[in-house]
């Protein structure tokens, strides 16, 4: 887990809400190691994505949805946030009928099935599984997701008849990142606001 990752989960966290940080690539590396953000740990973290395969990364998600659901202090209600890989992730946990609400900031590769081992993802496919409601936020100066990308998206959710808000703002990829120069802090205060509202709504 990076850390503006754990700032994020614990500003959810100090919401009330009961947060669980899946290890993405937890068959891959030591517990609790951090890739750092540079070059190398950029290329490792790039390099792993397409190396586990997506069977795994939803395993993954199913078993901290039954986490969660096991803990008493669970509602039972669950959501799901992601950054970059990690929205796409929580896109994909969203296909779970037991998530309410999924988050989604600037989530890299589901417009062209890229992740995962052979680089050919289903997510598009299976899009209309998700039940929940979604927030999708995207960076228009992105050169991750481009604005075709991000049509690809929007037209397929759209077909899918699913619930969601879509936002879109003048940033760079990773502007939620508080660490190097993309970091915008008054559109992350903006974007969280909108985040804590839908939890609040789906959830509370």
């Amino acid at each position: 887990m990076t850390a503006p990752i754990a700032r994020t989960a614990a500003m959810i966290a100090g919401q009330g809400y009961i947060v669980a940080v899946p290890e993405v690539y937890h068959e891959y590396t030591q517990l609790g190691e951090v890739f750092a953000y540079d070059k190398d740990g950029t290329e490792r973290g790039n390099t792993l994505k397409i190396t586990k395969i997506v069977d795994s990364y939803d395993s993954d998600a199913k078993t901290v949805i039954n986490f969660l659901k096991a803990d008493s202090r669970c509602s039972g209600r669950i959501g799901t946030v992601g950054i970059c890989l990690g929205g796409h992730l929580a896109f994909r946990a969203a296909m779970n009928p037991e998530v309410l609400a999924g988050v989604c900031f600037y989530a890299t590769d589901i417009h062209q099935g890229s992740l995962g081992y052979g680089k050919s993802d289903n997510t598009l496919a299976c899009i209309s599984d998700i039940q929940g409601e979604m927030m999708m936020v995207w960076a228009r100066q992105d050169p991750h997701i481009p604005r075709e990308g991000r049509r690809i998206i929007y037209d397929a959710m759209t077909e899918a008849n699913l619930c969601f808000t879509w936002h879109e703002f003048n940033g760079e990829h990773a502007f939620l990142r508080d660490e190097g120069h993309r970091y915008d802090p008054e559109l992350a205060h903006q974007i969280y606001g909108l985040l804590f509202y839908l939890l609040t709504r789906t959830l509370k």
